[in-house]
C-alpha cells in the first residue's frame, strides 16, 4: 500500500474543503476502498474520513417517504422497522447482497459507490480500460462469465455490484449530493451511475469532491415487492443476475409494475420497456414473457456468459408471476 496522509474532519464544510484536490478520496466503512487501495488499484494520496458526520439518521419525510443519510449502516438500514415494512425489496436486497460482518462496515453511500469486482480491474498486471484508460478490455476475450450483456461497449463490459443499488433504482429513490462550493443537488438514482461507453473508468456522474449525503426515497409504491438474486452459492456472492421488482394488480390487470436488474450492467438496468408494455395488460404469464423478453431484446452475449440471456428472461416472468400470484 502507497503513503497517505489522513484526516478526520466533524463538520461536513470541513469535510468538502478537505476533500477538494484531485487526489483525495472520502473514506467511510472502507470496505472497498481499503480492498483496492492494498492491490495498488486505489492510489488516494489524502483520505478524508467521513464518520463523525452527522449522516446516520433514517427520518420519515413529510410526504410519508424516508431520508436515509449517508452513513447509515447496511445493517441498520435493513433492520429498520419502516424499510422491513414499506420497502421490504430494499431491506431483502441488502441481506443478499454481503456477509453480516460486511453489512455492519458498510454504509449507504459508499454501497452505491462500490466499484466493478470484475478480476482484470483487481489486477494491475492485465489490460483494463477502467483502471487505465486505453490499454485495452481483458474481459472481452477472456473470462467473461459475470459479465455485462447489456449496456456495455467495446472499451468495457464490466457489472455494477450492488445489490441495493437494484432495489433503490426500483423504488425511484433519489440522490442528495454536496460540493465543496457549497451548492447542493438532487439526481435520480438512474442517473448516478454510468453505461461505461469511450469512458469506463468514469463510474458515475458526480463531479470530484462531491459527496453523496443522503438517499431519498419517495413514499411506498402499491403493490407486492420482492428481490430475487441468483448466484453460484447461497453465502455471501455477487450476483450472477438479480431482478428487483414491484407489481400491483387489480381485477387480474396489471396496474402498476417497476423492475430493475442487477448484473446484466454497468449500472443498475431498469427495464422502463417492459413497465410500459406491462402496465394494462393481462396479469399472466404470457404477458409476463413477453415483457421479459423486451429486456434481453438487445442484449449481447460474450463466450462465457450466454446463459445470462436465457436466465433473465426465466428471472423476471417467474418473480412477477409469484408475485401476481400472492408471494413477495
Amino acid at each position: 500500500m502507497r503513503e497517505f496522509t489522513y484526516e478526520r474532519p466533524t463538520t461536513l464544510a470541513q469535510a468538502l474543503q478537505s476533500a477538494n484536490r484531485p487526489d483525495a478520496r472520502f473514506i467511510a466503512g472502507g470496505t472497498n476502498l481499503l480492498d483496492l487501495m492494498k492491490v495498488d488499484v486505489e492510489r488516494p494520496a489524502h483520505l478524508v474520513d467521513i464518520t463523525r458526520l452527522p449522516l446516520r439518521h433514517i427520518i420519515t419525510t413529510d410526504d410519508g417517504g424516508l431520508r436515509i443519510g449517508a452513513l447509515v449502516s447496511n445493517t441498520d438500514l435493513a433492520s429498520d422497522a419502516r424499510v422491513r415494512q414499506l420497502y421490504p425489496v430494499l431491506a431483502q436486497a441488502i441481506v443478499n447482497g454481503a456477509s453480516g460482518q460486511l453489512r455492519n462496515a458498510a454504509t449507504t453511500g459508499g454501497n452505491l459507490l462500490q466499484r466493478t469486482r470484475c478480476p482484470y480491474f483487481y489486477d494491475v498486471a492485465m489490460p483494463c480500460n477502467k483502471r487505465t484508460p486505453g490499454s485495452g478490455c481483458s474481459a472481452l476475450g477472456g473470462f467473461n462469465r459475470m459479465h455485462a450483456i447489456l449496456g456495455a461497449s467495446d472499451q468495457c463490459i464490466a457489472v455494477h455490484p450492488s445489490d441495493m443499488a437494484v432495489a433503490m433504482a426500483a423504488l425511484r429513490a433519489e440522490i442528495e449530493v454536496q460540493s465543496s462550493s457549497g451548492s447542493d443537488r438532487r439526481l435520480r438514482i438512474g442517473d448516478l451511475h454510468r453505461l461505461p461507453g469511450d469512458h469506463p473508468e468514469r463510474d458515475t456522474t458526480l463531479a470530484p469532491g462531491e459527496l453523496i449525503t443522503a438517499v431519498l426515497l419517495p413514499p411506498p409504491p402499491a403493490g407486492r415487492q420482492i428481490y430475487r438474486k441468483v448466484r453460484d452459492r447461497a453465502s455471501y456472492a455477487f450476483a450472477l443476475l438479480s431482478v428487483a421488482a414491484v407489481l400491483q394488480v387489480g381485477q387480474g390487470m396489471v396496474r402498476a409494475v417497476r423492475l430493475a436488474l442487477g448484473g446484466v450492467a454497468h449500472k443498475p438496468w431498469v427495464a422502463t420497456d417492459a413497465e410500459r408494455l406491462l402496465v394494462g395488460a393481462r396479469a399472466d404469464r404470457k404477458s409476463f414473457e413477453a415483457a421479459a423478453q423486451s429486456i434481453v431484446k438487445d442484449a449481447h452475449a460474450y463466450d462465457a456468459n450466454e446463459f445470462k440471456i436465457p436466465l433473465a428472461q426465466a428471472l423476471v416472468a417467474r418473480t412477477l408471476s409469484d408475485l401476481a400470484n400472492g408471494g413477495g
